[in-house]
């Protein structure tokens, strides 16, 4: 299980970034379009830093939904290799078995 205060800091990045995402996607179509006077451009630029660093989306980290492990985590399931694993030997998951050979 991970530290609470990890996973509450990334859930806090989740809703910093869905709070900001339009705002953060139209400073950067201007920061990139090149029709654009340099004045304008370096104003959104200026903007876009004012914004809080933890609203990019690139700071979010992909972590397990069950235990918060931030390593080899699936990301169409949202749960890590070792969640997964306890979840198939109990069955829990559909149509995974243990494989043997």
């Amino acid at each position: 299980m991970a530290k609470k205060s990890t996973v509450n800091r990334n859930k806090k990045r989740i809703a910093l970034n869905l709070k900001f995402a339009s705002k953060r996607k139209n400073l950067k179509n201007i920061v990139m379009n090149r029709k654009l006077s340099l004045k304008e451009r370096f104003a959104a630029q200026m903007k876009l830093s004012k914004l809080p660093r933890n609203s990019a989306k690139i700071r979010i980290k992909n972590r397990c939904e069950i235990t918060g492990r931030s390593h080899a985590v699936y990301r169409k399931l949202k749960i890590s290799r070792i969640t997964l694993r306890e979840l198939t030997l109990e069955g829990k998951v559909p149509g995974m078995v243990k494989s043997s050979w």
